[in-house]
C-alpha cells in the first residue's frame, strides 16, 4: 500500500522530491511494479513524454544553432570569396552548403530557384561544400574557377546546369562541352580550376561546416535557424517569413 501510495504521488505531482534511496528492497519492488502497471494501463502517457523530450532537444538544438550562427556571422554572409545571387540587398539572407553530386541537392535546387523566384527580397548565397567523392570536388572547382575568371552570371548558369542538364563523369572534356553549351568559354575556367586560391576557398568552406556541425547536404542558414537536409518550398518559404517578421 505505501507503494502505490508513493507512485500515486509520483504521477500526480513529478515536482516531488524523493529519497528512493530511503526505501527498503520491497518498497522499491513495489514500487516498480505499481509505476509498471500504471503506465501499461495508460500507455498515452509514454507518448507525451516521448514528445516532451522532443520538443526539449529542438529547443536546444534550435539555441545551439543560433549561436553557432552568430559566432559565425562574419564567413557566412561576408564571404568575399562566395557566389551571391537573388537580391543583394534583400532583407533575408539564405545560405546554402551543396554539394552538385547530391541527389537532395538537385531537388532542393527547384525548390529554391522557386523560391527566390517568388520572393524578390531574398538575398542567396552559396557555400561550395564538395562531399561526395572526386567529382563532386572536381565540379566545385570548376564552378568557383567560373565564378572567378567569367562572373557571378556565369557561374550562376553553371551551378544550375550542373543539377539540371550535366550528366555523366566530370572530365575536362565533359566540362567543356557543358560550358561551351551554356555559351560560355571552358578555356579560363578550366585553366582557372588549378588556382591555388580555388582550393583555398573550398578548404575554408569546409572548416566552415565543420564549426558549424553541418555534414551533409543541403544545409541552410535561414535567419537565425538552420536546416540539415532537404525541405519543400512551403517550409523554407515559412522559415523565411518567420526570420522576416
Amino acid at each position: 500500500m505505501k507503494a502505490a501510495l508513493v507512485a500515486l504521488a509520483l504521477t500526480a505531482n513529478p515536482a516531488i522530491a524523493f529519497d528512493v534511496t530511503a526505501m527498503t528492497d520491497a518498497e522499491r519492488a513495489a514500487l516498480g511494479t505499481e509505476i509498471r502497471a500504471y503506465l501499461l494501463a495508460n500507455p498515452e502517457v509514454l507518448i507525451e513524454v516521448s514528445q516532451e523530450l522532443d520538443k526539449k532537444q529542438a529547443a536546444q538544438q534550435a539555441q545551439g544553432d543560433a549561436q553557432l550562427i552568430a559566432a559565425n556571422e562574419a564567413d557566412l554572409y561576408s564571404d568575399a570569396a562566395s557566389f551571391i545571387g537573388g537580391n543583394p540587398d534583400g532583407d533575408v539572407t539564405v545560405v546554402e552548403f551543396l554539394d552538385y553530386r547530391c541527389g537532395y541537392c538537385r531537388k532542393a535546387h527547384a525548390e529554391v530557384t522557386s523560391l527566390i523566384g517568388s520572393d524578390r527580397n531574398i538575398r542567396y548565397i552559396v557555400k561550395e561544400f564538395p562531399i561526395l567523392g572526386e567529382d563532386s570536388l572536381t565540379a566545385s572547382k570548376f564552378a568557383i574557377a567560373a565564378l572567378r575568371t567569367a562572373g557571378p552570371e556565369a557561374y550562376a548558369r553553371i551551378s544550375a546546369g550542373f543539377y539540371e542538364s550535366f550528366r555523366g563523369d566530370i572530365t575536362p572534356d565533359t566540362l567543356g562541352a557543358f560550358s561551351t553549351r551554356l555559351g560560355i568559354d571552358p578555356k579560363p575556367i578550366l585553366a582557372g580550376m588549378d588556382d591555388p586560391e580555388v582550393m583555398k576557398i573550398i578548404e575554408a568552406n569546409h572548416d566552415l561546416a565543420s564549426r558549424m556541425q553541418i555534414s551533409g547536404t543541403p544545409a541552410f542558414i535561414i535567419g537565425d535557424q538552420m536546416v540539415r537536409g532537404y525541405v519543400p518550398a512551403a517550409q523554407l518559404k515559412a522559415i523565411v517569413e518567420d526570420a522576416r517578421g
